[in-house]
Order: structure tokens, then sequence, then C-alpha cells
């Protein structure tokens, strides 16, 4: 496996000059106290440390928190190489990382290396409330769960295979994906680990009002639920989520055209089960609000919590930082962002994680953050594996259940 490496160089004069002008208050800024006494008066030592941490912050994966260079140590151990040390609780706790630093005339050249397997946030930097479901090594396919998915229309498939996938990557036992009787075909063949059913359709590939009976059919003993992805924005198709969402007990997670939807008659929102989790992105998310995009985005924090208070539900505020609220006044904003999950068809995936996750057994705020951050943590691996351009949504489906036991590892 390929590990990361960061290299940095430091030039020795400009570090001797800010010595010179700041003394230990510039020091005290890069190096703990043992650092200090070690480096004594040798500004090629302090360039050395000060090259050598930031080229360990750029060994590290895009949107993972960089340590403070204070809490990383760099000190000789006995035969000389540097040792490295990290704080506790920080990211790069637990991990090994090798560093070489070496001088050559006016510049201090330092290189980092960390561990393919070291490299991702999964230690003690997980969120609060962050919980993997058990699975015991009795267990059955009825112990985790079913998920019953209602997704995609004509040219909108991809949405229900990666929801209906994401579901069953998660280790829901059994997945359910009920689609317009249209599309079937395309997702019986594509979906083999998944249980497809057909329903009546009112337009080729569009379900509407008279799928009722077969869409609450198919939602019978569902242990959690997702609606919405490639649904499709058919007044018919409103008028089924309308009529049906009120009269399933499953725990539902409501995305895109679901949200779309239910948009044009918002005072229905709060009325719907406290059990329902919302996954809007900033445009869906003002939609259902009725506050411009802008106005989401310069607090997204507070939107988020003032809203999931408002509807009483979980709110999953997608993007870059994704926030996840609760009616109670909890709020995660998780710690991870990477271009390598900015492309069509990674929400869907989102919602069948989190549903999985709700259907195992997890609260709807625990699925949710959870859901999150493993979704995040997926989309670090395909940014180191194949860069910040060019992942597709169903990469991050075989990278799920490796990041799921990786994390159960290190936490064991």
């Amino acid at each position: 496996m390929t590990p990361r490496v960061g290299v940095d160089v430091a030039a020795v004069p400009r570090v001797a000059e800010a010595y010179a002008k700041f003394g230990q208050r510039f020091l005290r800024k890069f190096l703990s106290e043992r650092e200090i006494a070690y480096c004594g008066d040798s500004a090629e030592r302090q360039a050395g440390r000060w090259a050598a941490k930031e080229a360990i912050g750029k060994a590290m994966p895009t949107g993972v928190p960089r340590p403070r260079m204070r809490d990383v140590e760099i000190l000789p151990s006995d035969d000389g190489r540097p040792h490295v040390m990290v704080a506790p609780h920080t990211t790069l706790t637990g991990r090994t990382i090798d560093v070489s630093i070496a001088h050559d005339g006016h510049f201090a050249v330092a290189v980092a290396v960390i561990p393919e397997g070291d490299a991702l946030q999964v230690g003690p930097a997980l969120p609060p409330d962050f919980r993997l479901p058990d699975r015991p090594a009795d267990g059955h396919k009825g112990t985790f769960g079913t998920v019953v998915v209602l997704a995609g229309s004509q040219g909108f498939t991809g949405a229900a295979y990666l929801s209906s996938m994401g579901a069953a990557r998660t280790g829901s036992g059994l997945v359910r994906l009920l689609v317009a009787h249209t599309i079937y075909p395309i997702l019986a063949q594509k979906c083999t680990e998944v249980m497809v059913a057909p329903l009546p359709e009112i337009a080729p590939g569009v379900v509407g009002h008279a799928s009722v009976s077969g869409v609450l059919r198919g939602f019978t003993g569902a242990d959690a639920g997702v609606i919405g992805p490639g649904l499709g924005r058919d007044a018919s198709t409103r008028r089924l989520i309308e009529d049906a969402i009120p009269r399933i007990a499953a725990p539902l997670v409501l995305d895109a055209d679901a949200l779309n939807l239910l948009s044009e008659h918002r005072s229905l929102l709060p009325r719907l089960s406290d059990q329902i989790i919302l996954t809007p992105h900033p445009a869906e998310f003002g939609r259902l609000s009725g506050l411009d995009v802008p106005a989401v985005q310069a607090d997204r924090r507070g939107v988020a919590l003032r809203f999931a208070r408002a509807w009483n539900k979980v709110v999953v505020l997608k993007g870059a930082g994704t926030v996840v609220a609760s009616p109670d006044g909890r709020v995660s904003v998780d710690p991870i962002a990477t271009p390598a999950l900015a492309s069509g068809g990674t929400g869907d995936v989102l919602s069948g994680v989190i549903a999985s996750l709700r259907g195992q057994g997890l609260t709807s705020y625990e699925a949710a953050v959870t859901g999150v951050h493993l979704h995040a943590l997926a989309g670090l691996e395909l940014e180191r594996q194949l860069g910040k351009a060019g992942g597709l949504a169903s990469d991050l489906l075989p990278e799920i259940p490796r990041i799921m036991e990786r994390v159960r590892s290190i936490q064991s």
C-alpha cells in the first residue's frame, strides 16, 4: 500500500531573523519546551523542526484537521534519528510517523511519511455520538435490519441503485427497493443483492398516487426506509408521498425529490413523525425553509439547529463540513471536507448509509452523525486513491465496509 508523503523546505536565515527579533515568543509558536531546550540557539535545528512539522501536515489527507505544531514533538532518538511524538486527542494520535531532516546551506529540508493504514482519521477524533452497530458472531440477516427504499424514475435509475446499495454496503440484513414498473428490469438486473419490486406507474418510470397501497405494503416490516432519491417531481408523486409518509411506521430518511416535493407543502413537515431524518443540500434546505441559499450558507450550524427544532426532526445539512442538528439542541459539524465527494450520486449513497444504521438500532441522531462521518472517511479514501477529481459515487460503496472495519479494529 502506498504511504502518504509530505515534503517541506524552511529557510534557515528567515528562522534566525525571527528568533533574533521575537526570541522565545517565536519559538513557542511551534516548539515544545523540550524542543526549545534541545535546539538552544541553533537556527538550523529550529528550521529543521519547522520544516518537519509542515511536512507532516502535508502528508495528511485533505479535509482532516492538522494538529497544532506544538502538539507534535520531534526529538532525537538514541541512535540520533528524529523521533515523532504527538499529543493526545489529535488526528494523529496513535499514528506511526517517520521523519527525515537534512540541511543544505541556507535551507532545512524535511520529509514525513505516514503509512497508508495510519492516514485516516478514525481514532480519538471520531465525532461525539458516533457509534457503529454491534455485529454479533451469531447474527443473521434478520438481526441487522430491513431497509426499504422508494426511489428512481426514468433517467434516474442510478439514484435508486446508489441509495439501496449504500444501505446494503453498510450492513443491512435485507434491502428492498421499490421502483416504477418501467424501470424495474433495469434495477432488478443491476441490484442483484437487493430485492427489487415493481410498482404501478402513472407514466413511464413515474410512480404516483395510484401506488399508495403498493408502497405501504412494500414498507411492511421495515426497520428503516429511504424515500426520494431520483423519484421525480410529478404532482401525483407529491400526492403519493404526502399520503404515504404519515402511514409508514418505520423511521425514514427523506432525501432529494421527497424534500423538493414537501417544500411545496411546507406546513406538513412539522406534523410528520419525529423519527424522520431530513438530508437536504443547501438548495433543498432553502426550498424547505424559505431561505435563500446564501443565507443558509452564511450560518449553516445556526439555521440547521433552528429548523431541526421548528420541524422536530434530525436535519443533515450536507456540504463541506456537513451539519447534523437534533431538535434537542445537539449539533455535530463534521470536520472532514473533500472535493472527492463533489459529484452526482454521493448524497444518494449517504441516504442509504444513514437508513441502514437507523435500521440496525442506532437513534436518528446517532445514525446521522455516524453515517455522515463514515461517508466522509470513504471520500477521503477515494481522494487518496484517485485524487480530488474523477471519483464516482459508486466508488464509495466498497469503501464503506472497509472503513467500518478499520474503525472497529481501532476501537476494539
